[in-house]
């Protein structure tokens, strides 16, 4: 059965890969981006952005989308990259969810980036995920009065990541998956012309992002993997973030983020213990 797919970012890069990919599959892809050509035009970097595209992709596919695959993104060190990446995503997202609704197998993803590894703004962060957007572009622009407009990109993936991670369960229990793809360097045109764009930036790159499998990687992996998690086969995936990175997040990080089980809080425990013992008298029961 054809699906329909949503893609923002699809002008370029990893955004039109996956468009590319779905539409050669039999999809119907709307793509929507800044660029003449695509199927709706909006900056996401606004409110009227935002609504313009919820408006024209509900026009366009009135009876729903079968999935979402945000993708639209900058890295400049500016407040801009707060209120694309991370408060458009989150319109766009929230706006379609009553499409995605409609279909019998809805499926989201957002992009976030391998450079969430590292530490970000603390401050862009928290106001982030306080859904609060004026005091993420102040803190934002306190960043960049500092020197450290470069860390607001990463500030925005950290915020996406713990969002998701956040909200996955509830969209769970509106039965639609959602997760976030977080791709390492991989071989975009912007990537060349940005941090590959010099043999020291590459080599820059290349120590804060190790990647065993090849630097930079496959442009066309991410889209297969972005591809996979709004497809009708992730039936049983969500809140995950799939480090689509070379092995730079298992190089950085190695076996830290298990280290520790999970805690479980007094209320719980005492469901589970509940629950225990009501589970073996039915077991005696059964073979009394």
């Amino acid at each position: 059965m054809t699906r329909t797919y949503v893609v923002t970012g699809a002008d370029t890069g990893i955004g039109a890969l996956t468009a590319d990919l779905l539409a050669e599959r039999g999809d119907r892809v709307i793509r929507c981006g800044v660029a003449e050509g695509a199927d709706v035009r909006a900056d996401l970097g606004t409110a009227d952005g935002r609504a313009a595209l919820v408006r024209d992709v509900e026009r366009l596919a009135p009876s729903g989308v079968d999935g979402l695959a945000l993708v639209a993104g900058i890295a400049a060190p500016t407040e801009a990259t707060v209120r694309i990446n991370y408060f458009g995503t989150l319109a766009v997202l929230n706006g379609l969810r009553p499409l995605l609704a409609r279909s019998s197998a809805p499926r989201a993803v957002v992009v976030s980036s391998a450079s969430s590894l590292s530490a970000g703004d603390g401050d862009v962060v928290a106001a982030c995920l306080r859904d609060d957007e004026a005091a993420a572009t102040a803190a934002a622009r306190r960043a960049i009065a500092r020197g450290r407009g470069g860390v607001l990109y990463r500030s925005t993936k950290i915020a996406l990541n713990r969002w998701v991670r956040r909200a996955a369960p509830g969209w769970a229990g509106s039965g639609i998956p959602l997760n976030a793809v977080a791709p390492g360097i991989v071989g975009t045109e912007s990537a060349r012309t940005t941090m590959l764009a010099t043999p020291a930036q590459a080599k820059l790159m290349a120590e804060a992002l190790p990647q065993p499998l090849g630097f930079p990687g496959p442009a066309d992996a991410v889209a297969e993997a972005l591809a996979w998690t709004i497809g009708p086969a992730n039936t049983f995936m969500t809140g995950q973030i799939l480090y689509v990175d070379g092995g730079a997040d298992a190089t950085l990080r190695g076996d830290a983020p298990y280290a520790d089980g999970v805690s479980y809080g007094p209320v719980a425990m005492a469901r589970m213990i509940y629950w225990s013992l009501v589970a073996k008298l039915q077991a005696r029961r059964a073979t009394g």
